[in-house]
């Protein structure tokens, strides 16, 4: 089969692989046909070389065909899980975080069938907005609360919006790219674009009760949520974090008494099929999420699209078929 490979840091390469086969299931795995993608910021460390894919027996750097991409639709071409059978479309995690190839292996535990009549390289939208929606279901409370989100990449996009869907007050998107083109569309009230030391740093009295940090990949945009927050308020740190440790001002969050949240998303399957209907009540998402859609071969160029953000453009996504 087919499949891009990252050969060095930036650098695909179209290859040819052995194809994974309806023998190589575990009990609860399903084999999947890749129908699409859509390129996550957790996959751009690995793109940039800041993070090596997981090797395979002793091969160098960048071995793993198909790696990094995770956020997939896909069609199931055989099944050992009861919950899905031969032939359904699906929408979800790509488990092997191996998906731009034709054919991957995944957990049907990551997967929820998509019945939706939008195009594969739209539906891949799914998948980040469940994972914003279970960041947010364990969240002290939204209703009523002025919430700040840093980064208005794809992912703060979708923080705004749900937020704003969930009752907050008001919502402010801070980003360092210009989103005001479609700030209003995404439930901002406001949107700074600046950076996020200075959004904290401009703030007085009126602080955010919940600031969410959709940014993911910056030590110091954690420090500066804690800066931004309201006495008595609450953080939430989405994303795969590039650094084991962060510093951070301990005094100042023990004096605001804020409270931290992080953490990965569980119970996919539900959170999938609540994001499904979701976007069933909020078709104007699919309208302006997924800005650019290029075909597999040109997963070079969407990368580099994806790493580098700007006015316009929102979540890239492949199409793989």
């Amino acid at each position: 089969m087919w499949a891009q490979t990252l050969t060095a840091p930036r650098t695909f390469a179209p290859t040819e692989v052995a194809a994974p086969t309806a023998a190589d299931l575990k009990p609860g795995e399903v084999l999947l046909r890749v129908l699409a993608g859509g390129v996550c910021g957790s996959d751009l460390p690995e793109f940039k070389g800041l993070k090596a894919p997981s090797a395979v027996g002793n091969e160098p750097w960048g071995v793993v065909p198909g790696s990094p991409l995770h956020e997939v639709v896909g069609e199931v071409l055989a099944s050992e899980d009861s919950s899905l059978d031969v032939g359904t479309t699906v929408v979800g995690w790509a488990t092997g975080f191996n998906a731009i190839a034709e054919v991957v292996i995944s957990r049907a535990d990551s997967l929820y069938p998509y019945t939706l009549s939008l195009p594969a390289a739209t539906g891949v939208l799914i998948q980040p907005l469940a994972c914003v929606i279970y960041a947010l279901e364990r969240v002290t409370a939204v209703e009523g609360l002025d919430a700040g989100v840093i980064g208005q990449g794809p992912i703060g996009l979708l923080f705004s919006h749900v937020l704003r869907s969930m009752g907050a007050r008001s919502v402010t998107g801070v980003d360092l790219v210009d989103r005001s083109d479609v700030a209003k569309a995404y439930g901002l009230d406001e949107f700074r674009h600046a950076s996020s030391a200075e959004w904290a740093a401009s703030l007085t009295d009126a602080r955010p009760g919940l600031v969410v940090e959709a940014v993911g990949h910056h030590v110091t945009t954690l420090t500066d949520a804690v800066t931004a927050a309201g006495f008595g308020g609450e953080i939430f740190y989405f994303g795969i974090p590039d650094d084991q440790v962060y510093p951070m001002n301990m005094a100042l969050f023990l004096r605001k008494n804020l409270t931290l949240r992080s953490g990965t998303t569980f119970e996919r399957s539900r959170v999938l099929k609540k994001a499904t209907e979701y976007l069933v009540e909020h078709p104007e998402l699919a309208d302006t999420y997924v800005s650019d859609v290029l075909p597999a071969d040109q997963a070079q160029t969407a990368f580099e699209r994806a790493v580098k953000p700007q006015t316009g453009q929102h979540k890239v996504a492949l199409t793989m078929v």
